[in-house]
């Protein structure tokens, strides 16, 4: 996990007017790669910089990769399958073992449309001293990628805050899924969702086939997100979601005579930290909390809006929380999982079922949601936990997990009763009989905000220290942005003290409700 900035100049001319519109945006993003940073002036056009956070190779996989007089590339992610793309690009010499070095080895052999082989989760800019140049994003857009095109030339960030004051206007987020050439302009090549085209017809099966299937596809994913040449732990917040990750990720470090770290974080006595402790003892494995009050929560916003570059309110509600839990992770371990991307998948939110009870209204609604989490719940993943140098993995949004779960169809994804009680999820509990006690495995889902205790912490602070008066200024005050609650109003202060120049609505994504 790194930080990557980039510029491409308009105009042919000396390059020292890059680099020095360049070097300041690595200065914003140094807690993104706390141990290394490089940058290189790439021909007359192009400037590419890296901050490196060490996880893959870590003597040999110092970015930029390549060479300033050939293709150079810097690379933000976790390349997954780069051992299988080393073995299919036959003859051709590789300089390290950095999972990177496969994004530019595609990128020499096949060019742009080497992108679509690569599975994991990334974002690149790559260039000639020729002027060819390309950035692109993964197909989920699971790491951040921002662009601003300005005073000839087009800037390149994994963060808004990189950017100098007087592009900051025209900052946007990049497209998931796509790439960008000065030649071609934006181009998709892959889609946010795909179908597993080989599926059977899930439904004239058994449900013990449909089962079976997804958790073999569930637990290859987590075997393949633990690739790393330091140790990584979990996230564990003792919901389905979270315990099933750390399920698998314990065993397969068993097997290696290794003891998984996981980490929980809640108020003193929350829902989450009681049923984290459940599954870490059940696991065996080696338990971390992090302890909040609402003291700490309040005089953390400021420092975490700033992070995660947002205002909407319940974002910034499960940021703060998560804020606690990276640190406490980050003294510990380089990378985590998590479980994000689940209830996106398998339905796990009351509202889908209430609202799109209809299996292909409840089908198109998870779609939409999978295609809006870029913004949202990953935009946040990745900013706490890189505001603490620490790399988060999401393998229920791997490819492969999202193409067998999305042809499954929506029918298996509603609420089944279970004790006398509707749950959610259903399916993906039974897929995984035997792996948790029966108390966790069927655990109701409990937001984030709720299970850790700091749902309760936020509004009523607000209310109390904001007037009406005071919040009716506040929205006249932001002009066309729309502020939906005096909450919002104190993270919306806080984001325009960060980000003073940025437009809201060129890179801001909101929750349905706050």
């Amino acid at each position: 996990m790194c930080g990557i900035a980039a510029v491409y100049s308009e105009s042919k001319g000396d390059p020292s007017h890059i680099v020095t519109a360049g070097v300041p945006m690595l200065s914003g993003i140094t807690h993104r790669g706390p141990d290394d940073s490089d940058h290189w002036t790439v021909g007359q056009r192009a400037w590419l910089g890296h901050t490196r956070l060490s996880i893959v190779d870590l003597d040999g996989g110092r970015q930029p990769l390549g060479d300033p007089e050939s293709w150079a590339l810097v690379c933000n992610g976790e390349i997954y399958n780069h051992a299988d793309i080393r073995a299919a690009l036959d003859g051709v010499t590789f300089e390290t073992s950095s999972d990177s070095e496969a994004a530019l080895a595609l990128l020499r052999e096949n060019g742009t449309a080497g992108l679509q082989r690569l599975q994991g989760m990334w974002a690149l800019c790559a260039a000639t001293p020729d002027g060819r140049f390309v950035a692109a994003r993964d197909r989920l857009g699971i790491k951040p990628l921002y662009w601003a095109r300005h005073d000839g030339h087009v800037y390149f960030a994994s963060e808004i805050r990189a950017f100098p004051r007087a592009a900051q206007p025209a900052v946007e987020s990049f497209p998931p899924g796509c790439y960008w050439t000065p030649e071609s302009g934006v181009v998709r090549f892959a889609d946010v969702v795909t179908r597993d085209a080989a599926a059977r017809e899930w439904a004239d099966l058994a449900p013990e086939v449909a089962e079976k299937a997804t958790r073999e596809v569930f637990v290859d994913s987590v075997k393949r997100h633990l690739m790393a040449d330091v140790e990584v732990g979990v996230f564990l917040s003792g919901g389905l979601d979270s315990s099933l990750v750390a399920a698998i990720a314990a065993n397969e470090y068993a097997r290696q005579g290794r003891r998984l770290k996981t980490f929980a974080v809640g108020t003193a006595g929350s829902p989450d930290l009681l049923a984290a402790r459940e599954a870490a003892a059940f696991l065996g494995t080696e338990h971390h909390e992090a302890v909040f009050d609402g003291k700490m929560a309040i005089a953390a916003v400021d420092e975490v809006v700033a992070s995660v570059e947002s205002f909407d309110a319940s974002l910034i509600r499960s940021a703060v929380p998560n804020w606690f839990l990276s640190e406490l992770a980050s003294r510990h371990v380089k990378a985590v999982l998590t479980g994000e991307g689940a209830d996106e998948l398998f339905a796990g939110y009351d509202y889908y079922h209430r609202a799109h009870a209809a299996p292909d209204e409840l089908d198109r609604e998870l779609e939409r949601t999978l295609r809006s989490l870029h913004g949202l719940n990953l935009q946040r993943c990745d900013r706490v936990t890189m505001a603490h140098g620490l790399e988060a993995r999401v393998p229920f949004l791997d490819g492969q997990v999202i193409a067998h779960a999305m042809s499954l169809p929506a029918s298996m994804k509603g609420m089944e009763v279970h004790a006398g009680d509707p749950m959610e999820k259903s399916h993906l509990r039974r897929a995984f009989a035997g792996w948790l006690p029966e108390s966790l495995l069927w655990r109701r889902k409990v937001q984030f905000g709720t299970g850790s205790g700091a749902q309760d912490l936020f509004a009523p602070v607000w209310e109390e220290r904001i007037s009406e008066a005071e919040f009716a200024a506040g929205c006249s005050a932001a002009g066309g942005t729309e502020l939906r609650s005096k909450e919002e109003l104190a993270y919306y202060r806080a984001f325009r003290k960060a980000l003073p120049a940025v437009r809201p609505e060129r890179v801001l994504t909101r929750f349905a409700t706050a």
